[in-house]
């Protein structure tokens, strides 16, 4: 697909690897909607990439919210070509710790954001790019990228929610890229190491050293900008289908 001329969807696209993804998206000629939650971040991101970007106030975890925006997207840029998903939350808890077992509200909030957000959105965005007329002579008319985590494979203890949220979404990538396939829409995802974010930035730094130590090589921290150009050559690529693509530089996570 090229992605000059087309229209994404980002959910949580005001901030870190969402926002670097628009960021090169509009880079590359796309048009991209944010949808996220925090309209400040979502408003400022709009005033510095000006009119290739527009904003809509969407929780995921809400079908009418998610239409909502979807019906935003159509109306301002006419058309939806691509999704990526990277509305989440990151949450934890011990199955049973000190203070009893595992809260199964942050259970339910935990899938509910991470999980059924992330089919909310690609399966509304797909009605759309359904249609498209497509794009190339391999009938391509939609490119979908969700975003997992390493923790989908060795979640850490305490993760077995988010790990849980992450694994669905790995194993729900090959199912819905055949469901999918006969409409020219491929389905991809890509699965996150220790990316350098806000958060990591403000640990103490001997915990910073030894957080970037772990990957295997290089030793160091995964960049916002490296997940955005997988994201984009995912999209470019059609011959990319039903895939789950670790980004870690070799890392597997220890227990703890």
């Amino acid at each position: 697909m090229d992605i000059k001329g087309k229209v994404a969807v980002v959910s949580g696209g005001a901030s870190g690897m969402g926002l670097e993804i628009v960021k090169r998206l509009v880079s590359l000629g796309a048009k991209a909607a944010i949808f996220d939650m925090n309209a400040a971040a979502g408003e400022a991101a709009v005033a510095e990439l000006g009119d290739a970007v527009m904003f809509a106030d969407v929780n995921v975890t809400s079908e009418e919210s998610v239409q909502a925006g979807v019906n935003a997207t159509m109306a301002a840029f006419g058309a939806i070509h691509i999704c990526v998903n990277c509305a989440g939350i990151a949450t934890g808890s011990k199955t049973l710790g000190k203070d009893g077992p595992f809260p199964l509200d942050l259970w339910q909030k935990t899938l509910a954001v991470n999980l059924t957000g992330t089919f909310n959105v690609l399966r509304l965005c797909a009605e759309q790019m359904a249609k498209n007329t497509p794009d190339n002579e391999d009938g391509v008319r939609g490119a979908i990228v969700n975003t997992a985590s390493v923790a989908a494979f060795e979640g850490q203890v305490g993760q077995a929610a988010y790990s849980a949220s992450k694994g669905g979404i790995v194993g729900m990538t090959l199912p819905i890229a055949r469901d999918l396939s006969t409409v020219g829409i491929r389905v991809n995802t890509i699965a996150p190491g220790l990316i350098n974010t806000p958060m990591f930035e403000s640990l103490p730094a001997p915990v910073y050293q030894a957080l970037s130590s772990t990957p295997l090589f290089p030793k160091r921290l995964g960049r916002a900008p490296e997940i955005a150009h997988m994201v984009t050559s995912i999209i470019e690529n059609d011959y990319i289908n039903g895939e789950c693509i670790r980004m870690d530089a070799g890392l597997r996570m220890q227990p703890k």
